[in-house]
């Protein structure tokens, strides 16, 4: 069986799954619409939650950054750090408490808690301001997947995409999408780490890839380190050493700190743990979605280092034994003649991976040709600059079991996988999108005495005008994958965690200073972002060059979340301070989130 049918079947077998989970358990109310009638157990929430979390970023895009990064691997931690410490952020500070309040969206909870309409409102813009950046990268990733699997272009993949979205996500409502992905995660998970274990056991010996990022180079024998030897190779074709550190530290700091809050408010994760009955559930759910979530995030790290050391010796054969300028590099000849590296071509194809023989010697020399060293040793030999003129992050995980020539089975399980964590992800932005804009909007202020049906069928269409919006960002997205991600969550640093945090351990924080808190974030964010990413992400309407020596005290767009959440809290403060507290029943609730059931007075003293 050739591949690309055994992709069509793989890949359709895993659509009609999702389609059948949603089918039987499509939304019949509002409440299972919303919050799945509050009624998912805590291990399949955990299950659904790390599906959700764990987007095209974190499934195709994370493990490229760290692979092809040109400050080095090690810089890109920041990813690791600030995703997971954001998720324990969010489940010990702010999930249990959100559950105990007992409403189903974020907006609702702000609205109630500042007792305004008004904070509702603005909670409601900053909400979908964030999950539309966001809903972009999984439709590129959708894209990108489809666009090599499936062998169409990248726009005919994302209109393939929106269409499974909306066949599962408009009429299931949270009901449909929690166990659509249940079974979402168990595709991606699968598909994620066999590969991985695959490649660990080509290149380290070892079965766990873990381990075998911290093990020897098994084509040598394993006397040296894997690390040791990825260094030896990037460093000699010029590029920065993988395993050292280069980047602002201010700047490291700024953006695993931006994602971390970031993570800590997003809107359609902390949605999830509404859907449990009890506040308990909150918490078991949140810590088994931390277990599946290290799954996957524990061995990122070796898919990204290993796929950087393949891709290198692919172009430099005699580096996996010795040095790679001893020898020649790939040829066109057997790039267009031995099937084991039909992939090249094939991902040429999809425009994530180009190249070009400059100087017609019928190499491709793949090197840093900015480094000085490799200037003149290009001189010397005739080199007329880097001919591998392009690799994309986002292919670099869905390549990589063609790259380490794994088979034809495993090429279709992880382009299933892929699909699976955009989908998942996307479907639960749709969702946080649509309920604010139903629930929040239409009822919370327009029309408060909107019927329970009108109710649904305005979150499906609002769902499906989302949907539409977010195809068409997505045609031109601002940036690869995660970096779209990494812009949603310094969307959400600097709006949604700031103002939750006050609403739960304040109570001196008024309405006035929440909706000045989350205004002052919003914008001052937004408009560094477009400065130098372009107004409204449109392509070419940047202000700035968007290179270090133009940033704010080299703190990047990516970063800025934190510095846009100082502002939030700054601001919130002080116009609280100038202005009413809230009133004692406020005062009163927020006491009551805080504060277990049934606990009374301290003894012993």
């Amino acid at each position: 069986m050739d591949q690309y049918t055994l992709n069509l079947l793989v890949v359709g077998a895993s659509f009609a799954l999702y389609i059948g989970i949603a089918i039987w358990a499509r939304a019949g109310s509002t409440a299972e619409f919303y919050a799945a009638g509050q009624g998912v157990p805590p291990v399949m929430n955990g299950m659904a939650t790390a599906a959700d979390w764990m987007s095209a970023a974190s499934f195709i895009s994370m493990a490229g950054i760290i692979a092809l990064a040109p400050a080095g691997g090690y810089t890109q931690s920041s990813f690791l750090m600030g995703w997971t410490g954001g998720y324990v952020l969010l489940a010990l500070l702010l999930a249990p408490y959100l559950r105990k309040f007992g409403k189903f969206t974020v907006p609702e909870f702000v609205g109630d808690r500042f007792y305004s309409n008004g904070a509702r409102v603005v909670a409601v813009i900053c909400l979908i301001v964030i999950s539309v950046t966001y809903v972009i990268g999984q439709m590129r990733g959708v894209g990108v997947t489809f666009a090599r699997f499936l062998e169409v272009s990248t726009d005919t993949g994302l209109y393939i995409g929106a269409a499974i979205v909306f066949a599962y996500a408009v009429f299931g409502g949270m009901k449909g999408i929690t166990y659509t992905q249940v079974a979402q995660y168990c595709v991606l998970i699968v598909a994620y780490t066999i590969p991985a274990i695959f490649i660990s056991l080509q290149i380290t010996g070892n079965f766990l890839p873990q381990l075998g990022l911290l093990g020897g180079y098994a084509p040598t024998g394993g006397d040296v380190a894997f690390l040791a030897k990825l260094d030896q190779v990037v460093t000699e074709l010029g590029f920065t050493q993988y395993t050292s550190h280069t980047t602002s530290t201010l700047n490291m700091v700024f953006f695993t700190m931006s994602l971390m809050i970031g993570t800590a408010g997003l809107p359609h994760v902390i949605i999830r743990f509404f859907t449990v009955p009890k506040v308990s559930d909150a918490r078991w759910s949140a810590g088994w979605a931390l277990v599946f979530i290290a799954l996957l995030y524990t061995v990122a790290p070796a898919v990204g280092s290993m796929a950087r050391l393949n891709i290198s010796t692919t172009f430099w054969p005699n580096a996996v034994e010795g040095n790679a300028l001893d020898g020649e590099a790939l040829s066109l000849e057997q790039i267009n003649t031995n099937p084991e590296l039909a992939w090249i071509n094939t991902w040429k194809n999809t425009g994530l991976l180009n190249f070009e023989d400059k100087n017609g010697d019928g190499f491709i020399q793949y090197y840093n040709e900015n480094n000085a060293g490799m200037q003149a040793i290009a001189a010397e030999r005739g080199w007329a600059g880097n001919e591998l003129t392009k690799i994309d992050n986002d292919m670099m995980v869905l390549a990589n079991p063609e790259i380490a020539k794994l088979p034809g089975w495993v090429i279709a399980l992880v382009a299933a996988g892929g699909l699976a964590a955009a989908l998942s992800t996307a479907a639960g932005l749709l969702l946080a999108i649509s309920s604010a804009i139903s629930h929040d909007l239409i009822k919370g202020s327009i029309n408060p005495n909107i019927s329970e049906k009108g109710e649904l069928l305005a979150a499906r269409i609002s769902m499906g005008f989302a949907i539409l919006l977010a195809t068409w960002l997505g045609l031109n997205p601002p940036g690869f994958a995660a970096q779209v991600v990494a812009l949603a969550f310094g969307l959400a640093a600097a709006t949604i965690f700031p103002v939750l945090m006050m609403g739960i351990f304040s109570k001196r924080v008024n309405k006035e200073g929440a909706i000045a808190g989350m205004l002052v974030g919003l914008i001052a964010t937004a408009i560094y972002i477009f400065l130098f990413l372009g107004w409204f992400f449109i392509p070419g309407t940047a202000t700035l060059a968007n290179t270090p020596d133009n940033w704010l005290f080299g703190i990047s767009p990516a970063s800025f979340g934190t510095v846009g959440a100082m502002l939030n809290f700054g601001t919130a403060y002080i116009v609280s301070g100038l202005t009413k507290a809230p009133p004692r029943e406020i005062q009163d609730l927020v006491e009551s989130i805080r504060v277990p059931k049934g606990a009374g007075a301290a003894t012993g003293h």
